[in-house]
This record gives structure tokens, sequence and C-alpha cells, in this order.
């Protein structure tokens, strides 16, 4: 049987790992917070799911205590924390062995260049979960979930991967031959997120109640998507094919869709708000917007919304700027 490490045992890793534990599967968690560590091998990793709660024995390290060779890797830290986890990560990856990127943003860049192509595995995630206390995660609703290979095969190792990974408990896990079209849809999509973190409304609401504004910045990063030859996909409501469209109708109609998706999830404000309302911390901005920034530069694409939300993040992280619906007005003024 594989042993699977994920390192990272917050809202996402821990998430998929106890189900993976539930399912029968050889998991070791490492995680950088102590309390959380000793919580979980005193009392297993409970999981407060939308359908149900449970409790898994499960066995948890903190980096320094990682193990000297790993086979299978789940990457699950924040995007700012990518590097300095796999600079740890691979000296011990077996050959055969493999990382996953269970992370938001484009990690897989990184993790290729660390460890090789042929040793990274793409993962998109969509579904909502929130660390609450040490040994504890709230899993606020299912969501779309792919795996790929970066180079768009199906292989045997990426069945064996879903075949465990399915064992999750929001859905089934797909394999999809364009990972990367489901990773920069979500780019597009997270940075709706990012944005309705810029206010205490719910994300459902700002999207709402800003729609043109919120299609305005998704259109600035599936341009340079398709500029750099990916074609972005959809997911959970989010509809770029629809969104990149000039028919009225049919983007309110598609957006009328992503909110009522919105509104049946129990997560009501994104992981950015929480870093920035209630962990009081920096968000993953950096990470994620402005290398897309940097690509639209060079492919002579405009990105003004992007920029200035980019900014505004900054200015919230810095105690500069209040969140408030403000914000968003003031982004408002940028949609042509």
């Amino acid at each position: 049987m594989t042993r699977y490490t994920v390192v990272g045992a917050g809202a996402i890793g821990g998430t998929i790992g106890a189900y993976m534990v539930r399912g029968g599967l050889d998991v070791l968690f490492v995680d950088a917070a102590a309390e959380h560590v000793a919580a979980i091998n005193r009392q297993g990793l409970t999981i407060r799911g939308y359908q149900e709660t449970f409790t898994v024995p499960a066995q948890a390290v903190t980096p320094d205590q990682m193990p000297d060779q790993l086979g299978a890797v789940i990457l699950a830290v924040k995007a700012p924390a990518t590097r300095a986890a796999m600079a740890a990560i691979a000296p011990r990856l077996a050959p055969d062995g493999f990382v996953v990127s269970a992370q938001n943003g484009l990690n897989e860049l990184i993790i290729a260049e660390m460890v090789g192509q042929e040793r990274t595995i793409g993962c998109f995630i969509n579904f909502s979960a929130d660390y609450l206390e040490p040994g504890l995660i709230h899993f606020g609703g299912p969501g779309a979930f792919y795996i790929g290979e970066l180079n768009g095969a199906i292989t045997p190792r990426l069945e064996r991967l879903q075949a465990d990974l399915g064992h999750w408990g929001g859905g089934p896990v797909r394999m999809t031959d364009n990972i990367w079209g489901y990773l920069w849809g979500k780019q597009a999509y997270g940075a709706m997120l990012f944005a309705t973190a810029l206010t205490n409304e719910t994300m459902a609401d700002a999207i709402d109640q800003y729609r043109p504004l919120m299609v305005a910045l998704a259109r600035e990063i599936l341009a340079v998507a398709q500029a750099e030859g990916v074609t972005p996909l959809g997911f959970d409501g989010f509809e770029p094919q629809v969104l990149q469209t000039g028919d009225a109708d049919a983007v309110a109609a598609s957006l009328d869709r992503l909110v009522a998706v919105r509104r049946r999830d129990q997560k009501t404000h994104s992981g950015v708000w929480r870093d920035l309302a209630v962990r009081k911390r920096r968000t993953e901005v950096d990470e994620h917007f402005p290398p897309i920034l940097e690509r639209a530069r060079r492919h002579g694409l405009d990105a003004p919304i992007l920029a200035r939300m980019v900014e505004m993040i900054h200015e919230v992280e810095e105690g500069q700027r209040p969140l408030a619906r403000e914000n968003l007005d003031e982004l408002t003024t940028l949609v042509s």
C-alpha cells in the first residue's frame, strides 16, 4: 500500500487526508503548527462536515521530523510556503515519487522546477474548508476535484491516485487531460473571490451586487490564459466560456448559477477574507496575480482592474485600507 505524506494538514490537506485515513490508507500528516500536530496525535483529526462529522486517529509530525524518504506527497501548504516546503521535500523524494499540488494557484510550475515535471501531478480543487482549531477542520461544502499529469497523459499512477483520493466525501475525483485549463479557470474565479474579500459582504452577495466588475476582472485573466495557449475550463457554476461572450443575457444567467452555488455553501466568506479579517495575516495575492500581470505585459494585454485589486489587497494587509463596499465601488470605475 502506498504511503501518502500530506504536507500542510490545514483546511484542504487535513480534509483530503482525513478521508483517505478513513478509507484505510496509510497517511502521515506534516504541519508546521506544533499544537495542531499534538492535537492530531492525541485525539485524532476531526472533520466537521456539511453532511457529517467524524474523527480519525492519525499520525502527524512537524517538518523537522519528516521522514528521510518520501513516495507520494500531497502538498497543501499556502502558496507562499511552496518553495520552502519543496526545499525540504525535494531531497527526500524517491526517484519514482511524486508531488500533488492540492493548493490554489499555479504552484505546479514551482514544483516542476524543483523536482521535474515527471514527478509533479497537477490538482484542481474547489471545495470549501476552514481550519478552526488544533485537530478540527470545517468542511463547508463540496466542489470540483480534478487531477492531471502536466503533459495531459492519463497514466497508471494517475488512475491509482484517483482511486485513493476517491475516498473523499465531497463528490467524485476526476482525471483530466487539461489540468492547466482548470488551474487557469480557478485563477480567474479566484480573482473574483479576492475582490469579494475587499468587503465584509458574503461571496455570493458581492458577486451578485457587483456583476460587471466581477465579469471584467475574470475576463482580464481569461485573456491572459488564452494568450498562453490555454483553454480555461469551468466548474461549480463558474463558466469562463460564457463570461467571455458578448451575450449579456447568457452572462447574466451564468452569474445567476454561480451565485446560487455560492449561496448553497456553508462557507460564506473566502479564505482570503479570513486571512484579512480574522487571522490578520498576509494573503496569497503575490503568488497568484503578479505573475499573471507579468504574462499580460509580455503579451501586450492590459489588466488594470487586476493590477489595482492587487494594490488594494496590499493596502488592506498593511492596515491602510478598511474592508468596505467602497473598495468595490472604486474598482468598478475601472470597468470600461
